[in-house]
């Protein structure tokens, strides 16, 4: 969206104005902790392992309460704190992102173990429900292992 009118669009086509939501890598990994991670606060998404600069994850976490896909809340014990939570709207990307998942484990050289995920997509309607219910029930537990770095294939 650098650059243009945050309410105006490139073009009508879906695959377009998706990626002017969330088609940056900061803001699908920011979904990712929050869908399959349970992290919540800022200072969780800062320590992810991914390197995001706070400037960088303050501007995402915007953008996406901003497109619906997130809300913040305060704190209910500490009233500093700032807790995240997916949307309805967010919690439908759980199939987009298994896909996503799947689809680097089976063509690139990730730190996923390759039966961790061809059992996730082999058991998709189950993993799916379970993303959905732990994000009911407000359930934090990681629902994936974080996983190792590793070089591209060459």
């Amino acid at each position: 969206m650098s650059g243009k009118a945050r309410g105006v669009r490139r073009s009508g086509c879906p695959v377009s104005v998706s990626l002017e939501i969330f088609g940056d890598r900061w803001s699908l990994l920011v979904i990712r902790d929050l869908m399959v991670r349970g992290y919540r606060t800022f200072k969780e998404f800062q320590g992810s392992g991914e390197g995001i600069a706070t400037n960088i994850l303050a501007d995402r976490l915007a953008r996406l309460e901003e497109a619906g896909i997130i809300v913040s809340e305060t704190d209910t014990v500490d009233g500093r704190k700032v807790n995240y939570r997916l949307t309805e709207k967010g919690i439908d990307l759980a199939p987009t992102m298994l896909e996503l998942l799947v689809w680097a484990a089976r063509h690139e050289n990730t730190g996923a173990p390759c039966s961790v995920i061809e059992q996730m997509y082999s058991r998709r309607e189950a993993f799916l429900a379970e993303v959905r219910r732990r994000w009911q029930a407000d359930d934090r537990t990681p629902l994936i292992p974080r996983f190792t770095k590793t070089k591209p294939k060459e």
